[in-house]
């Protein structure tokens, strides 16, 4: 790799790094591991860098690669619980709420296939405009606005469907007695009274 492209790819990194970390943030939830996807990324980017030709697509590109690692981080992953004898202590902190409804959206963009949940994600989190997700996933502006609007249905449809459920479960936990009542029967065996 030339001296030149090593500069490029220094004062690439320079100005996008945040941007770039926001990126890696939305993909896997703790910051360390967020800034550890992000170094994988650029190292694993570094080596390719003459390869791209069109350095105005470096965003997509690493955005790529970040996908790709976390997917590999998550294929290989493990658990990692350790038994202990002393729970920690819980403590509540604020922005509960907030992180209950980060986690809720997460889980619900798993409901969309691939391809929207990028088309979601470039658009609405990393606010670019249609023709900036077009170009970064390779494909026409009018696809874009597409998939986005049958994705974004597919969420609402998703979260109506859960809150539906939710206020079910509410309903039969309101009908189930607390302690039921047990009676024993002419036998003398116990049962539950009805």
């Amino acid at each position: 790799m030339a001296q030149g492209e090593v500069l490029g790819f220094e004062e690439y990194v320079r100005t996008r790094q945040d941007a770039l970390l926001r990126s890696a943030r939305r993909l896997v939830p703790d910051p360390v591991d967020a800034q550890d996807l992000l170094q994988t990324a650029l190292v694993r980017t570094f080596g390719r860098w003459d390869g791209i030709a069109d350095k105005s697509l470096a965003d997509a590109y690493l955005r790529r690669v970040m996908i790709n690692t976390r997917t590999e981080w998550w294929r290989a992953r493990k658990l990692d619980e350790v038994p202990t004898e002393q729970l920690p202590e819980a403590s509540i902190d604020d922005g509960a709420e907030q992180r209950a409804d980060r986690a809720l959206l997460m889980d619900v963009l798993g409901v969309l296939a691939p391809k929207q949940r990028s088309v979601v994600v470039l658009r609405h989190w990393e606010q670019m405009s249609t023709e900036e997700t077009a170009a970064a996933l390779g494909m026409s502006a009018g696809t874009v606005k597409s998939t986005l609007h049958r994705a974004l249905a597919r969420l609402r449809q998703e979260l109506e469907d859960r809150a539906a459920r939710s206020q079910e479960a509410e309903g039969v936990l309101a009908r189930i007695p607390a302690q039921p009542d047990r009676r024993r029967d002419e036998r003398g065996r116990e049962r539950w009274a009805a």
